[in-house]
């Protein structure tokens, strides 16, 4: 990366800014590798991915901000904080996604279940995340919770987007309005 930075015009003028799109890209690619391809696919893919991470950490060098050593410090530590029943002797928890939730709230002094949940997340992403962090963190808000199959979840949803589409509803904006709502249910919830 330092010697496509110095020799690259392309890669020199790039911010971390100018990148969002490859990494997003990147990663949508890895999903894709991982949904479709091969072996080889999915490396290749990861690859790409990690050269995103090795650029942003090389321009943030540059700045003297970090470098990728201080990324891969970073994330070591996290795992071993929040994983002390696998790196002290302390007990497995019986539900391991609300302890991960819960020492990362407490790390990041989070108050709300939403809190730390990124804005750019597509409509779905977002919903899955919002509903996920209600469960986990035991907020006061009721779900629906009756068993369904992944071939019924993707079958009725596309089965809702046509629907939406021939009665001229939009349904990614639908979505969008029913999980504001519903994170206007868990601040209310989490005020009370």
């Amino acid at each position: 990366m330092h010697a496509l930075r110095a020799g690259c015009s392309w890669d020199a003028g790039q911010t971390h800014a100018s990148l969002v799109t490859h990494l997003v890209e990147e990663a949508a690619e890895v999903v894709e590798a991982i949904e479709t391809g091969g072996d080889a696919d999915l490396r290749e893919e990861l690859g790409d991915l990690l050269l995103q991470i090795v650029f942003h950490a090389e321009i943030a060098a540059e700045e003297g901000r970090f470098t990728i050593d201080d990324v891969a410090h970073g994330i070591a530590d996290k795992l071993v904080r929040r994983h002390p029943y696998v790196f002290t002797d302390a007990a497995v928890p019986d539900d391991l996604l609300s302890s991960w939730e819960a020492r990362k709230r407490a790390e990041k002094g989070r108050t709300s279940a939403l809190d730390g949940i990124p804005a750019p997340l597509d409509t779905l992403a977002r919903a899955t995340k919002v509903v996920g962090r209600v469960r986990h963190l035991g907020v006061g808000v009721p779900l629906p919770d009756e068993p369904v199959t992944a071939g019924e979840v993707g079958e009725q949803m596309v089965a809702l987007v046509a629907r939406a589409q021939a009665s001229g509803v939009d349904a990614d904006q639908a979505v969008r309005a029913a999980v504001r709502a519903l994170e206007g249910r868990v601040r209310e919830a989490e005020a009370s």
